[in-house]
């Protein structure tokens, strides 16, 4: 659907249904462009965790590529499901699930040999205890969810016991700066301790984007909360190789500032 007028953005409370509404459809709606815009960076069957281009195949933090033969793995916010293609190039088993029903044609249009794309939202997930031996999620879900404790342990459940739980998301302390890639965003402009959502609502107040922010702290309490062990927490530096801006993320601020936080958890 096309939207009529430029969506407000503001800073308000939004729940777990609205957020995930605004979510679905602001996915529905981005998918094409999204894909169009990132798919080249992203690959076809590359498991990239943010946009400095850290690779799954050299940091193996899911395990060696050699041991994900054979694992049941579950991607979360998959999109087109790049990571569960490579995933499914290593001998695992991944089921690729997206909330977005456009996102999932594009994993169809390229290609789900040996991949079971899912369309369900993550704070439900419709699968039996201990379902699978890995969960993972590059950028997916989390940071749009306004429950990620609840999220994380429906992750849990469907975990086996010592089943790890990979998942990446925009550094924390990104939200005090501008989401500029230049040096104007260089500045902090607002607090890191505001938890205040960030949302964008259409002309009758109706979130269509939400994005929640939590402290890193948060986030290390929320894995606790949930039943997990924090193993590693990773921040990849900036590569000499990646020349590439991708909305807020830069070479330039990269350098300077951490972009992406990859929490590595593991279910005792």
């Amino acid at each position: 659907m096309i939207q009529d007028h430029e969506p407000e953005a503001t800073r308000r409370d939004a729940g777990d249904a609205e957020s995930s509404r605004a979510s679905r459809g602001w996915w529905d709606r981005n998918a094409d462009e999204y894909q169009n815009d990132h798919g080249a960076f992203l690959g076809d069957d590359r498991f990239v965790w943010g946009p400095e281009g850290l690779d799954e195949a050299d940091a193996g933090l899911l395990g060696p590529a050699g041991s994900l033969k054979g694992l049941d793995v579950l991607e979360i916010g998959a999109g087109a499901a790049q990571c569960s293609r490579w995933l499914a190039a290593q001998g695992a088993r991944p089921v690729a699930l997206d909330l977005s029903h456009r996102q999932l044609q594009h994993a169809l249009r390229i290609g789900c040999d040996g991949v079971a794309p899912v369309e369900a939202d993550a704070g439900a997930l419709p699968f039996r205890d201990g379902s699978f031996d890995l969960a993972c999620s590059a950028y997916g879900a989390v940071p749009f969810v306004a429950d990620p404790v609840r999220v994380f342990r429906e992750v849990r459940r469907v975990l086996r016991p010592g089943g790890r739980w990979v998942f990446s998301v925009t550094h924390p302390i990104r939200w005090a700066f501008p989401d500029e890639p230049g040096p104007e965003g260089l500045s902090v402009a607002a607090s890191y301790f505001d938890r205040t959502p960030y949302v964008e609502q259409d002309e009758r107040g109706r979130a269509v984007y939400v994005e929640h922010h939590r402290t890193l702290g948060d986030r290390v309490r929320d894995v606790v909360a949930a039943g997990f062990r924090l193993v590693d927490l990773v921040e990849p530096e900036w590569p000499g190789w990646n020349s590439q801006e991708w909305g807020g993320w830069s070479p330039l601020r990269g350098n300077l500032i951490p972009g992406t936080a990859i929490f590595v958890c593991v279910r005792d």
